[in-house]
């Protein structure tokens, strides 16, 4: 006889797991021992994953509770619809119906997102190929794609999903978006201030009413977050000037009917300015309180200002842990008088328990190896810990330039309350860079620029590069090798072997020049620190420069081919020092940096002389945003032992990185019979910028607006050249990016002092570094 399992008998353990009912049958199952076990309906998954959810095996007794067990098992796994268990015989018959599963993802109508950034949002919600089809988790996708339209702005988004049936039991899952219009900021409101005007207030938020830059900085859309944000710098501001009152009651966001508008209104209440009448260390000061006070940025008399307070706790747990106090402690304790407006401070310190690092672990770096990581740890192990030389330590890591992101953390040692491990983990990135670049260059005319480098060879923290850089005056091609510890303690090695073309007439006069300044060489330098800003180098190259002329060179030139001859050989041996200072690279806004150096051509060459070289640059922020620069370029060569000084090695000046406002490389002295420039021995060339944000782009650091004022000259021997030689003067405005291409500078410069002969050239950009 033939028996099916009636789903009417288990109804509640059914209904307790969601289940449909099933056939239902009016026998009961008589209990019996299992002779095979048949499973039905499979598509997919296969009979043995199924066999290792079943709760019974051959040879085991069958009856209503393991039938039921069995349905229970199998609908846990989540595989199946729907389950049916049958008998006949001694045979268990289990037929199944299949989940279907996801085959494919795919969108349309999408323009604001790119569709890896939305496939990635929806795997976030656990939705992606290969995941059984759940309409739960559908409604889920689609209400985490309206999220991520809602972030940037487009409130009218709508999601519809399509769901198709494929091949194997599968289904293609298409979600529709029609993005519609995305909401603009129309106002920004505030309500309750009445000492900083609405404008004032604006200026701390990032959320701003739409501007002629906003396709930008995306400044104008809403954004829960940003808000959030936005609200704490309009409070960070008034606490820093004292307003210890100061609340923000309310925040309303409206939405126009149409979706297209939004509006905030911003209810603040200011209260009263507060000055400190006292402030006091209090606590266990380790008998250092005369230099733990000199720490303390804020007195008696002054304005509150969280901002000081702030900076005055962290400055004590620093010093502190630079003592081996890793948990130290300040806590700011006020006392607050509401009649007369002032308050009380006592700053309680715990420097808790001294401590020294048992272990520095590094953890993350697949690619790079450890002493490469290592060698950059200024806390030692086994020495006490010192906040200072931990902090100092990641920032050489980050310096590396092969991770992009450091993490070190403090960590306690169970049972042992004066030890501690240090965790290093660091994420690797990719440290190749293959690129291919095409610009213009005013007054250098096309540009073509290609490379390969790898920063981090075989993990080994040497770099490895091929520039090839070309233009219509100057082209090159370099090989550098940089091994950052040639030595054990920290002596850098850099070799570069170069070839460089210079058609220094080729915007003369005259057009049908042949007249070009060939230069071969190689050299090799070795940095040894002797402190963690400062290094010194010592080099010693071997270069060839050949000189093509003709008819058209300037006579300065053909001189010097006439005595020394077209080839001339040098033996360079150059010593220098270094010291930077600067917050970044990049984008300095505070610091310095200063750097000299000497060379001197061996008599054991054709060319026998000496040239200094001297670079300072200097930042200061003086507002937020607000960066002066300062930069100082001076040179000065001279030829040695009855010898001129080699033309080709000469300075020019003129141009941006130099004077702007006037041809690139075009001060200076010229030659007597072309009126050539030719450059000289001798270099001056100061920059004033003033760089500041682009209206209407917040405090973004990529994108800056600059003033100038320049000023500089060059100079050679009297005698062999004609033209004036005092100070040129330019000054203008530029715009600086950080462009995905490395950073952008164009500049608009005038001159300020001309003379006859003067070559002025207004408009000029620059992919390079600053100045």
């Amino acid at each position: 006889m033939k028996f099916q399992f009636s789903a009417a008998r288990c109804a509640q353990a059914l209904a307790a797991i969601g289940l449909g009912a099933t056939t239902i049958s009016a026998y009961a199952i008589t209990p019996f021992t299992i002779s095979d076990i048949r499973v039905e309906g499979l598509q997919r998954i296969e009979p043995g994953t199924v066999f290792s959810y079943l709760p019974i095996k051959q040879g085991d007794t069958f009856d209503d509770d393991k039938a039921s067990e069995v349905i229970r098992k199998l609908y846990a796994t989540g595989f199946f619809n729907d389950v049916n268990v049958s008998t006949e015989g001694n045979v268990v018959i289990v037929k199944v119906e299949e989940r279907p599963a996801i085959g494919t993802i795919d969108f349309a109508g999408i323009h604001e997102f790119e569709k890896d950034a939305l496939t990635k949002a929806l795997n976030s919600v656990g939705l992606s190929p290969g995941r059984y089809y759940d309409k739960a988790l559908i409604d889920k996708a689609e209400q985490e794609l309206k999220r991520q339209y809602l972030t940037r702005g487009f409130y009218a988004a709508e999601v519809t999903t399509t769901i198709s049936p494929l091949d194997r039991n599968r289904v293609g899952v298409l979600f529709s978006v029609v993005e519609g219009p995305s909401a603009k900021i129309r106002q920004v409101n505030f309500i309750g201030n009445h000492v900083f005007s609405d404008g004032t207030l604006r200026d701390e938020m990032q959320l701003s009413t739409p501007n002629w830059f906003s396709w930008y900085t995306k400044n104008d859309l809403y954004s829960k977050d940003k808000l959030t944000g936005d609200l704490e710098n309009v409070r960070n501001y008034y606490l820093n000037r004292g307003y210890l009152e100061f609340n923000i009651e309310s925040t309303q966001v409206q939405l126009s009917p149409d979706k297209k508008d939004m509006y905030l209104t911003i209810t603040v209440h200011e209260g009263q300015p507060y000055t400190i009448s006292s402030i006091k260390l209090a606590g266990n000061l380790l008998d250092r309180e005369a230099e733990l006070s000199k720490l303390v940025k804020i007195k008696a008399g002054d304005r509150f200002s969280a901002e000081k307070l702030q900076a005055t706790t962290k400055a004590i747990v620093d010093k502190l842990g630079e003592y081996g106090y890793a948990f130290a402690t300040v806590n700011a304790v006020p006392q607050i008088d509401q009649e007369h407006h002032k308050v009380d401070l006592t700053l309680n310190v715990d420097p808790s328990r001294r401590v020294y690092v048992r272990r520095v672990n590094i953890e993350g770096n697949t690619k790079t190896r450890d002493e490469v990581v290592r060698r950059e740890m200024r806390q030692l192990e086994s020495s006490w810990f010192d906040s200072g030389r931990l902090a100092l330590s990641k920032d050489r890591i980050n310096r590396l330039g092969y991770f992009t992101d450091v993490d070190v953390t403090t960590v306690p040692v169970e049972g042992t309350p004066d030890q501690v491990d240090i965790d290093v983990k660091v994420t690797e990135k990719p440290t190749g860079t293959l690129s291919l670049g095409l610009g213009y260059g005013s007054g250098e005319g096309p540009i073509v620029s290609a490379g390969v480098s790898q920063d981090n060879v075989f993990g080994s923290g040497t770099s490895l590069s091929l520039n090839v850089n070309t233009s219509t005056t100057f082209r090159t091609l370099t090989v550098t090798q940089v091994d950052p510890y040639f030595t054990i303690d920290g002596i850098k090695r850099i070799t570069d072997v170069y070839y460089r073309t210079s058609e220094p007439l080729y915007y003369s006069s005259v057009n049908d020049t042949s007249f070009r300044i060939i230069t071969m060489g190689a050299d090799t330098k070795f940095g040894i620190p002797f402190s963690e800003a400062d290094m010194v180098y010592f080099g010693l190259g071997l270069e060839q420069n050949r000189l093509d002329v003709d008819a058209t060179t300037p006579q300065s030139y053909k001189d010097y081919v006439t005595d020394f001859g077209r080839v001339s050989n040098n033996v360079p041996v150059t010593v220098g020092w270094s010291r930077d200072n600067r917050d970044s690279v990049l984008v300095p806004s505070r610091g310095y940096y200063v750097q000299a150096n000497a060379e001197y051509g061996t008599p054991i060459a054709t060319t026998t002389y000496y040239k200094t070289d001297v670079q300072a640059q200097y930042y200061y922020s003086f507002a937020r945003g607000f960066v002066l620069g300062l930069n100082f370029q001076g040179g000065y060569g001279n030829g040695l032992s009855g010898k001129p000084y080699p033309i080709f090695k000469n300075y020019y000046a003129g141009g941006i990185g130099s004077v702007r406002g006037y041809e690139p490389s075009s001060l200076g002295p010229r030659d007597v019979t072309t009126n050539d420039p030719i450059g000289g021995s001798k270099l001056l060339v100061g920059n004033i910028e003033l760089t500041f944000p682009l209206p209407g782009t917040g405090y973004d650091r990529t994108l800056r607006v600059f003033t100038f004022f320049d000023g500089g000259n060059v100079w050679g021997s009297e005698g062999d050249s004609t033209g004036a030689n005092g100070l040129r003067y330019g000054y203008g405005v530029g715009l600086e990016w950080i462009s995905p291409i490395g950073p952008l500078k164009l500049d608009f410069g005038l001159p300020l002092v001309k003379h006859a002969g003067d070559q002025y050239q207004k408009f000029q950009f620059q992919i390079g570094t600053a100045f």
